[in-house]
């Protein structure tokens, strides 16, 4: 089966693998845009039932590519205010 026109699947081979790690477009900016064109595809309709499940399967990965970015971004975060923290010993950041 091919897919539908306009997603690219070549970053993964398939939807439902994941993306290869090394792939420098595996990016949160990358998956996001992916990510909208897929939503845009699904709710413009006239799909076949086949090509809209594709989609949806490559939209739950990215949806899951995305989480991961911001979840690991999270914890940089929280990780540096932690630390901003401990160096300071104070709750606020300084003015």
């Amino acid at each position: 089966m091919t897919p539908p026109s306009g997603i690219d699947l070549s970053k993964n081979g398939r939807a439902g693998e994941p993306p290869d790690a090394a792939d420098p477009a595996a990016s949160y900016e990358h998956a996001r845009d992916e990510l909208a064109t897929v939503v845009a595809r699904l709710e413009s309709g006239g799909l076949s039932l086949d090509d809209s499940l594709t989609l949806w399967e490559r939209g739950e990965q990215l949806a899951a590519i995305c989480t991961r970015f911001l979840d690991g971004a999270r914890e940089r975060v929280e990780q540096a205010l932690r630390s901003g923290t401990a160096d300071t010993g104070r709750d606020e950041p300084e003015a």
